[in-house]
This record gives structure tokens, C-alpha cells and sequence, in this order.
């Protein structure tokens, strides 16, 4: 009987450890099986949702071609507008500005901007000085640099400044606008006797200097001056047409009433 008992003992102890194995090989494999269900569907995932970008567009990138150039001129110019217009009009004695343009910014729309007056600029060249956004190429002043192109070249950035003595007569000058220095300074050679009144004339109408009507636009929108130009009011006297840059690069043109500074018009060119 002890002989029996105790190997009923036995098997039971072996039976048990065979059972304790088994259960901790079950359960092995199912922390197997799971963890790589889980790593297969992390993976799968992943194939499905696409990683986040981490990096955002630059903001040269989001600005148009025209707001680019914009900044490339205006990020070169040292000098102001008004300094620019004092240092023109200290070239030629008793003269007053009509126009003042920042070359490489906007030209395209000065070309594709026929005169108000129809008969092209108060000097009879090709340019215009009153139409509704900052010039350079055919500059305003007739220069003979002929389509400056619409980023700085190789003298940097150019304020080019017409200016007109009492009889109307004008005198082209250009300014490096990085250190102040006149470039060149001459008359327009292309002036006949209808020009020259037409020039003076206008200049007599205008009680509000080009600084003024400059202050004018720039309150209403912060920005930087890049052409100033007397011109025509469609016959309802003188206006004084402005261009302001702002820091988002887009350019705003006013058309600021040469007698009493008032805007009779502004808009913004979203480019």
C-alpha cells in the first residue's frame, strides 16, 4: 500500500508540472502572437497615414515674382525718397521735382500704362509720370539705360528723378540709391515748346510739394516711397500719384490731390 500511494504521488507531481509548462508556454505564445499583431498593424499604419511634415514653406517661397523683386530692390536702397528728391533738385537750381521712380520696381507696369495725357510724359519722352504705379524701364526720365532690368545691376539701386526749372524745362537726374552720389545728371534733349508749358503749368497748380502728398499715403498705409509723380487729375486739376511698398511686399499706388493733400484714390496691386 505505501509502495502504491507513493507513486500516486509521483504522477500527480509530474502531472502537475507537465500542466504548469504547458500553461506557460501558451501563455509565451500568445504575448508573442500579440505583440506581433500589434507591430503589424503599427506597420501597416504607418503605410496608410502619411508621416507630418515637420518643415514649413519659406516666406521668399509665398511671395509672387513681382513681391520678390520688391523686396530685392527695396532690401539694397539705402537712400530715401525724399533725400533722393533733395539731392535732385540741389542739382539744378531753382528746379522742382515732377517725378521720382525707384528703377526695378514694377517697371512692367509703367510700360503697359499708356499716359493719362495721351501725349506721354510732361517731357515728351516715351515714359509716363503719371501713371498708377512706381516705373523704370523707359524710365521717366528718358534715361538711357533704356529696360533696366527689375533687379538692382551692377551700380545697385538707381532713384531716377525728373526735375523741371520755372519754365518747365526738364533735367534728368540719376541717383545710386545705396550711397546718394549722383550717377548722371543732363537735360532732356526731347522737349519742344508745348511740353515745357504743359510741365509748368502743371507745377503751378501743385500748392502741396511731392513730400507732402508722400506723408499723406504713407499714413495711410506704412511702406516705404518708391515712386512719386505729378501728373493730371483727368482734367479736375493735379494730383500727385503715389507708390508705397508695404512689409508685405504688395504695392499700394495713391493719387493724392496736389492742392489739398486729400486721396482721391488708392489701390493695391496684389502681385
Amino acid at each position: 500500500m505505501n509502495s502504491a500511494s507513493s507513486r500516486s504521488r509521483t504522477l500527480k507531481a509530474v502531472g502537475a508540472l507537465g500542466l504548469a509548462a504547458a500553461t506557460a508556454m501558451l501563455m509565451t505564445g500568445c504575448g508573442q502572437s500579440s505583440d506581433s499583431a500589434t507591430s503589424a498593424a503599427t506597420s501597416e499604419a504607418a503605410k496608410v497615414v502619411p508621416q507630418k511634415q515637420t518643415t514649413s514653406p519659406s516666406a521668399t517661397a509665398e511671395l509672387t515674382e513681382d513681391q520678390q523683386e520688391r523686396k530685392q530692390v527695396l532690401d539694397a536702397t539705402k537712400v530715401t525718397f525724399d533725400d533722393a528728391a533733395t539731392t535732385a533738385t540741389g542739382e539744378v537750381a531753382g528746379s522742382k521735382l515732377v517725378d521720382i521712380d525707384l528703377e526695378g520696381v514694377d517697371d512692367d507696369d509703367r510700360d503697359e500704362s499708356p499716359s493719362p495725357t495721351g501725349t506721354g510724359s510732361p517731357t515728351g519722352t516715351a515714359s509716363p509720370t503719371g501713371t498708377a504705379s512706381p516705373t523704370g524701364t523707359a524710365s521717366p526720365t528718358g534715361s538711357p539705360t533704356g529696360s533696366p532690368s527689375a533687379s538692382p545691376g551692377a551700380e545697385g539701386p538707381v532713384w531716377v528723378a525728373e526735375v523741371a526749372e520755372k519754365d518747365g524745362t526738364i533735367h534728368t537726374v540719376r541717383i545710386n540709391a545705396v550711397d546718394g552720389k549722383v550717377i548722371e545728371a543732363r537735360v532732356d534733349a526731347d522737349q519742344d515748346a508745348d511740353d515745357k508749358k504743359e510741365t509748368a503749368d502743371r507745377l503751378a497748380q501743385a500748392t502741396q510739394t511731392p513730400q507732402q502728398a508722400a506723408k499723406v499715403a504713407t499714413e495711410k498705409k506704412k511702406g516705404t516711397v518708391t515712386s512719386v509723380s505729378l501728373d493730371d487729375n483727368e482734367g479736375n486739376g493735379v494730383i500727385w500719384q503715389v507708390d508705397v511698398v508695404g512689409s508685405d511686399w504688395k504695392k499700394t499706388t495713391f493719387d493724392v490731390d496736389a492742392k489739398n493733400d486729400t486721396i482721391v484714390r488708392e489701390e493695391t496691386d496684389n502681385d
